[in-house]
């Protein structure tokens, strides 16, 4: 079984129309106010709507990540950013990170960490897009130049509360699929590049279950 500290940084191969069955990725934007998770068809944030901040609400997530994870060929998981500062919840949120990646080892099923900028240069072709913008909007345009990428190019809907975060696993998923050498959409080098700075699984990925 896959660890996270058994994934290595390999060079992705060119993409190809690969034979067999089409595989089911799902990518996972995690966090605890507004999970996001998609497979390569359509999109979704798990959002938390009860007073208990706590267990309860972990549980559900891991729950619901469970669900939609159960036949996945491969999940592609965000990590961490660590050029972040710490924030209130960053401990909380570290901590579902790990019940989630621990619970997809135990179940066997492989998983891949990207960086967000690995997401972003994806989407976009570049890990700041946004950087001739004003710094404080930086961040927020960028968001909205992956949301384009995934309505527009990838042709899934995310719209309404937490429509980023469900165009962010959106874009992960495609970055599984592309990887395995089902592209769902043919992007070019500059975007398709971040697949090279990606954490993929060692073990062999099977693509029918």
């Amino acid at each position: 079984m896959t660890t996270l500290f058994d994934l290595t940084e390999t060079p992705a191969a060119p993409a190809a129309a690969a034979p067999g069955p089409r595989p089911l990725v799902i990518g996972i934007d995690s966090s605890l106010t507004s999970l996001g998770i998609a497979s390569p068809d359509s999109a979704d944030a798990l959002r938390w709507n009860h007073d208990d901040k706590g267990h309860a609400r972990v549980e559900w997530l891991r729950h619901e990540v469970l669900d939609r994870t159960k036949r996945a060929d491969l999940v592609v998981i965000e990590g961490p950013s660590y050029g972040s500062k710490m924030l209130p919840g960053q401990h909380e949120t570290a901590g579902l990170w790990w019940i989630l990646t621990h619970e997809l080892w135990r179940k066997g099923i492989p998983y891949a960490v990207a960086s967000p900028h690995s997401r972003t240069i994806y989407a976009t072709g570049s890990a700041f897009p946004a950087k001739n913008e004003p710094k404080e909007k930086r961040a927020r345009i960028a968001k909205g130049m992956v949301h384009t990428f995934v309505v527009e190019h990838l042709g899934i809907w995310c719209e309404g509360a937490g429509k980023y975060d469900a165009s962010d696993a959106a874009t992960l998923a495609a970055m599984g699929m592309d990887w395995l050498g089902f592209p769902l959409v043919e992007v070019p080098k500059q975007q398709r590049r971040a697949l090279d700075g990606v954490h993929w699984p060692t073990q062999t990925v099977a693509v029918a279950r």
